[in-house]
């Protein structure tokens, strides 16, 4: 089993905390998309003949694109791997883009899950993050989904932040409780290099961030999600019915991952490989068939020591089956 990771590099502004490789300027989108296309031609062999089990659209932000754009990257997917046909198909979006119209155009796709990006459901903390989205098409779009029979919705809430008060926490998480949705991505605000945020503090022209405040609000959460019956499988990541993110874990497990796209990162067991973080160089080497990547390879110690790691993250640990000649 395998999945497909799709890096989408373009969002219509930059949030203040986001250190993910985009970009605003979409003047050369058609260009990324049909460099993306030859990518998965080029390396429809990197995962052997495994079964793909998930494809996962992410980026930037992959609902910027229309039905058409996303069915033909579907159709390259499917035209050079074998496809499960109950694979998961992740769509990442943004609340904004979420229109009940372009709902129904997604219905039309082989996407069944969508990752909603809601950060908060107050206006005071996305402002603060300069999110394109406001509160109320943040219920909307999730509104919108489950009318349209979308059953498999996770969304994503930042604690921490700055403008985020315990009460207004507390109230995000009521509000996502009584969302009925089954899957959560909870993540503490963090201040990464070279992000909006970070210049904003270095200046002194906000506060960093409160440790104690931010506890609290982790605490806060892990209070809840007991309260209501859900399940932290992973560091920051909660569900209820075993509604696991199929992809997500698979990387916490160690199996083979294609990622397409500037930026993307692939495994195929024995090595990772990582696409240029930039769209013209990305573009300019899949145009003139030169290298866009750079690889690394894993020794048997490396790979047991990422194994290890990576399965501490989540609940899978208390299984954990060590290789033969590393048992004690």
């Amino acid at each position: 089993m395998a999945g497909i990771y799709i890096h989408i590099p373009f969002c219509k502004q930059a949030c203040s905390y986001c250190d993910f490789h985009f970009s605003t300027k979409l003047t050369n989108k058609q260009k990324v998309l049909g460099a993306i296309e030859k990518e998965l031609e080029l390396r429809a062999n990197y995962i052997g003949e495994e079964l793909v089990e998930t494809v996962y659209l992410g980026g930037g932000t992959p609902s910027l694109l229309n039905q058409a754009e996303l069915q033909s990257l579907f159709d390259k997917i499917h035209a050079r791997f074998d496809v499960s046909e109950k694979a998961e198909i992740t769509l990442e979006a943004n609340p904004d883009d979420l229109t009940l119209e372009k709902l129904q155009e997604l219905k039309k796709t082989p996407i069944n899950r969508l990752s909603i990006g809601v950060q908060s459901f107050f206006e005071e903390d996305l402002r603060f993050m300069n999110r394109a989205h406001n509160s109320s098409e943040a219920l909307q779009s999730i509104d919108n989904a489950q009318k349209l029979g979308f059953e498999n919705i996770s969304i994503d809430l930042i604690f921490g932040s700055q403008t985020t008060t315990n009460e207004m926490w507390q109230k995000n998480l009521d509000t996502f409780f009584a969302l009925g949705i089954n899957h959560l991505s909870a993540y503490s605000l963090t201040i990464e290099e070279k992000t909006a945020l970070a210049h904003q503090v270095a200046k002194g022209k906000i506060s960093t961030i409160d440790d104690e405040k931010n506890y609290a609000q982790y605490l806060m959460l892990q209070e809840a999600i007991e309260q209501h019956g859900f399940e932290q499988y992973e560091l920051s990541n909660y569900c209820k019915n075993k509604s696991y993110s199929k992809h997500n874990t698979s990387y916490w497990q160690s199996k083979k991952y294609l990622g397409v796209g500037p930026s993307a990162h692939s495994f195929d067991g024995v090595s990772r490989q990582w696409n240029v973080r930039n769209n013209s160089l990305y573009l300019k080497a899949i145009e003139n068939g030169t290298s866009y990547f750079e690889k690394e390879e894993l020794s048997e110690i490396d790979r047991y020591h990422e194994y290890l790691i990576t399965s501490l993250r989540t609940v899978s640990y208390t299984h954990l089956t060590l290789p033969t000649i590393y048992s004690v």
